[in-house]
């Protein structure tokens, strides 16, 4: 028996490897390995590093159910080699596993980033027998043992936190016991085993229509914690089940069971997962989001957009509401321009003459919205010092579209021999280089007839499990689709480096980091609601980083000064995506959102590299105070919002400061200070709000 022992960026991993090869992921944690944590040594099939199921093999031992464990040729692989380079990001690991039946190997990376306690995975499969094998699992991550540090009970110290997602409610965490999720250790610890687990999936091309695609594992014992995200962009599918004593953690990209995707290999071919990112740490939620928050800029592309964290005013939310028109765009170009916008956006309805719902897919401008032509609007835009922008969704054709009666069944998602439908539109297949030659016309006319530099690329639909065309399986059809589209996208910046484009699907369906490693900037919401939307607001930061993190600040056009510093402060901290009827405001209300742009623009710059914190804890929609700051070196701007209920005063915890002499100021508003005081020990910051419904942003400094 031979251990592989690691220590690099925090992050302690014990490999195995048996005399017969067997080959296992002992540990994985910010603590170092403790031999006698491990209850249950005695199984020749658990702690495998790699699960992956081929049609046609056996699968024995344990009460499987639905739960990815003892896969087929899994628990057989054996170890063959590994290597151990560095490379420009950091220390870079591959194993290479084979399997003697098939011929089958499975080369494993890890990539680990300097200085940061996060490690990307991904497996690449071949086939490299001389039959023909069906690949329906492969893990990205697989971890058994996840329970094993510390000797309280696992019902009684470990914790899921897992963020729910959907339509106008984005970004709602919820914390769970085991128990709370129909776990409770019920059978002798060393021979804990069931036939069902916890399980959280996606199906389909919205990746976070459910939930966002990353969960937080916490033992309150050890202080430890492991924090994971799923970079793809469609199905995926992660699962806590236990297996002879222990808990494990699968994580993967589309299976057959959840997804309905397999795939065929010839002799000769090859498969690689989706990335999988996975974090440690041994001080808490906070700090693991703060780890993937860097690791977040590190991956994704470099651009212009999250250095100078422009402001966006786009014409939909409680404005226009996608039917724009020359008439009513020249005051608010003016009015965006008056409190210092940097783009503007002319949403939806643009390029139709009535209902556009499901006609879109030409995109060419309405001369009954625009007698005179878009071009007229972009060019004021661009007079008055702000970047024209239009919205676009350009993955789908509406039903009614002149374009898709015309174009054949090819350039479509299609199952049981006919177009997939959903509300009124058509998915197109970007495998089809039919497909992405007209995209790439849609942009390249964009940009040169009409001097686009911003788009707003919205998704509306979910088109379900996938495609039966060119593939072995619906779900193969979905993936392929899904990667052909992140390679259109990296085209499109590669020939138009300083374009923006803002990653739209009805709101935050998309908040994944294969679309983000890419996008700059990602709605986050379409929430109109300003009040439930400092929720979203606040915990945004654990999805995405901040300077990705669009979010609507909507002035009402009838409201007093509180609604709109409380509007204000919602997106202060992020990326401020104005709207409202700024036309029809009170000089003295516009004169609010002025200031509130020219702050962010003082303190943008510290913004962008600052971590998120939650004196609070993550915000819920019942919340009566919520908060959330970004922490800058020895500087924390704190944007602190109070609701409905009955407590004037409330004391925020900062651990950070704790001990430390500490200036305190009231960004915004200007016109109306709240008593607030810092006092050292503990740390805590105490604010009073006699109002209902009202907010603000502080600047809190060390001496």
């Amino acid at each position: 028996m031979e251990r592989i022992n690691i220590y690099e960026n925090g992050i302690y991993m014990v490999f195995e490897i048996g005399d017969d090869k067997c080959f296992k992921l002992l540990h994985f944690s910010a603590k170092p390995f403790r031999e006698e944590d491990i209850i249950a040594r005695s199984t020749d099939y658990g702690f495998r590093f790699v699960e992956i199921n081929l049609a046609g093999f056996d699968r024995p031992y344990e009460r499987h159910g639905n739960k990815y464990i003892v896969t087929a040729p899994g628990y057989h692989m054996r170890y063959e080699s590994h290597t151990d380079e560095q490379n420009d990001i950091g220390r870079k690991l591959v194993f290479t596993l084979m399997d003697e039946i098939t011929k089958v190997y499975v080369y494993s990376h890890i990539q680990f980033y300097k200085e940061l306690s996060v490690i990307r995975l991904w497996n690449e499969v071949k086939n490299c027998g001389d039959d023909v094998q069906t690949l329906d699992y492969i893990s990205s991550f697989n971890y058994e043992g996840i329970e094993k540090e510390g000797k309280l009970s696992r019902d009684e110290k470990m914790s899921v936190w897992v963020p729910h997602n959907s339509w106008q409610r984005e970004m709602n965490w919820k914390k769970y016991t085991l128990p709370e999720l129909g776990m409770e250790l019920v059978q002798p610890a060393k021979e804990q085993r069931s036939s069902n687990m916890i399980q959280f999936s996606n199906t389909g091309n919205w990746s976070a229509k459910e939930h966002l695609p990353m969960a937080y594992l916490e033992n309150s014992e050890t202080k430890t914690g492991l924090i994971w995200q799923i970079e793809h962009n469609g199905s995926w599918h992660w699962e806590i089940g236990d297996q002879n004593g222990h808990l494990y953690l699968a994580v993967s990209g589309p299976n057959e069971t959840y997804s309905h995707w397999f795939k065929n290999l010839n002799p000769g071919d090859s498969f690689t997962t989706v990335p999988v990112a996975v974090g440690v740490t041994e001080i808490g939620f906070e700090d693991a989001v703060g780890t993937l928050t860097d690791y977040r800029r590190r991956i994704r592309r470099p651009n212009a957009d999250n250095e100078n964290l422009r402001i966006i005013f786009n014409d939909y939310m409680n404005c226009l509401w996608g039917k724009p028109t020359a008439e009513q765009e020249f005051p608010l170009v003016d009015a965006a321009a008056e409190v210092g916008c940097e783009y503007f956006c002319i949403d939806a309805g643009w390029y139709a003459d009535g209902d556009w719902w499901d006609e879109v897919g030409e995109w060419q401008e309405s001369r009954k919205r625009f007698p005179n032509g878009l071009r007229e609007i972009t060019d004021y835009i661009r007079s008055k010092g702000m970047i024209p922008g239009v919205w676009l969704e350009l993955e789908v054709m509406g039903i009614n579209c002149n374009m898709a009666k015309k174009v054949p069944d090819d350039w479509f998602f299609t199952r049981h021999g006919k177009r997939v439908y959903d509300r009124s539109r058509y998915q197109l297949d970007y495998r089809n280089p039919e497909v992405t030659a007209y995209a790439n016309g849609v942009i390249d006319r964009l940009v040169k007839e009409y001097g686009v530099g911003y788009i707003k690329m919205d998704y509306n639909i979910e088109p379900g499990i996938g495609t039966e065309r060119n593939a072995d399986s619906v779900g193969d059809g979905m993936l392929g689709h899904e990667r052909a589209y992140l390679n259109w996208l990296d085209g499109v910046f590669a020939k138009y480096p300083e374009l923006i484009i803002e990653n739209c699907s009805s709101g935050g369906l998309r908040i994944d980091y294969a679309m983000l490693s890419r996008y700059s900037i990602q709605s986050t919401s379409d929430q109109d609601n300003y009040r439930y939307y400092c929720t979203i607001a606040a915990n945004s930061p654990s999805g995405l980083t901040p300077e990705q993190s669009a979010i609507w600040s909507y002035p009402l056009t009838e409201g007093d000064k509180e609604e709109v510093v409380f509007n204000m402060v919602n997106a202060m901290l992020l990326r401020i995506h104005q709207s409202g009827h700024l036309a029809n405001l009170s000089r003295s209300r516009k004169e609010l959102v002025k200031e509130a742009l020219d702050i962010y623009k003082s303190i943008r710059q510290e913004l962008k590299t600052g971590l998120p914190v939650w004196p609070l804890g993550l915000s819920d929609y019942s919340d009566e105070w919520v908060s959330f700051g970004l922490q800058c070196k020895e500087t924390l701007y704190l944007a602190v919002w109070r609701r409905e209920g009955n407590h004037h005063t409330h004391t925020l915890p900062i651990p950070s400061f704790n001990g430390k002499d500490v200036e305190v100021k009231c960004l915004y508003p200007s016109y109306s200070k709240v008593p607030c005081k810092w006092d050292s020990q503990p740390g805590e910051f105490e604010v009073t709000m006699n109002g209902e419904y009202m907010a603000r942003l502080f600047k809190l400094s060390i001496k």
